[in-house]
């Protein structure tokens, strides 16, 4: 099958999603791609080196995280300027999905070069494909502000937003939000997805209140797709009678 597909398109920047938890997760092309590309930029050289190692790849890496941005991003342009086949990836999930990517996306396209995004994990679809909320309809926020007003501002800007309202949170601050959202939300359904496609994934569903009293009586580990019911839709009222 492998003689049968193309090769890897030089001076091309291949996006590659990795597994969230369950490593089964990695698709073929991921590994294909990552078998014959000429360097791997990783969020996590020690993290993502182990990833390779455990599917017996073995790569030339380069760390692309945050704080080295935009040194990398001209790093990897000028890879790319030499027809070199760059594999980005993430510690986990699709790169730029609330993770490194983005700068260097925009650096390539507007230096001319292709961009091609090699789908797979991402917790964002994960958490709310399964959450029993509406699907038709979205709005990913991604991290919230740590600072306490910030947070409160961007939930309370999102107060009319139609579509489920989707979050990523930190186990150490889940709390705190539940406490918001039963501020700003009260009676919005909420489900907390965590530990997604690990052994002990689990989604919680209630109100922030009811959820916060399970947040009382337990521990709950692991990082968080946090996702909130969307706003009614707007009535407007002509005279004696409310139309949709």
């Amino acid at each position: 099958m492998d003689a049968a597909l193309p090769p890897l398109t030089i001076s091309t920047l291949y996006l590659v999603a990795t597994p969230i938890g369950n490593l089964e997760d990695i698709t073929l092309r991921a590994l294909r791609v990552l078998r014959e590309c000429d360097v791997v930029a990783a969020e996590d050289t020690r993290h993502s080196g182990q990833l390779l190692k455990h599917f017996g790849i073995s790569k030339p890496m380069l760390s692309y995280f945050q704080f080295n941005e935009a040194r990398r991003s001209e790093e990897i342009i000028e890879r790319l300027r030499r027809g070199e086949k760059v594999a980005l990836v993430t510690d986990a999930g699709s790169p730029g999905i609330s993770d490194p990517g983005e700068r260097v996306v925009k650096a390539a396209v507007a230096a001319g070069f292709r961009v091609e995004a090699v789908t797979g994990p991402c917790a964002l679809v994960a958490g709310l494909t399964a959450s029993g909320l509406a699907t038709d309809e979205f709005h990913f926020v991604g991290f919230l502000p740590h600072k306490s007003g910030q947070r409160r501002n961007k939930l309370e800007s999102l107060r009319t937003t139609a579509g489920t309202l989707v979050f990523y949170e930190s186990p150490y601050r889940i709390e705190k939000l539940l406490g918001e959202l039963n501020e700003v939300y009260p009676d919005r359904d909420v489900v907390l997805a965590r530990e997604l496609t690990k052994r002990f994934e689990e989604f919680l569903r209630g109100k922030p209140a009811a959820l916060l009293e399970i947040a009382a009586k337990r521990s709950l580990k692991g990082e968080f797709v946090v996702l909130v019911g969307g706003a009614e839709p707007a009535r407007k009222k002509t005279g004696s009678e409310i139309l949709p």
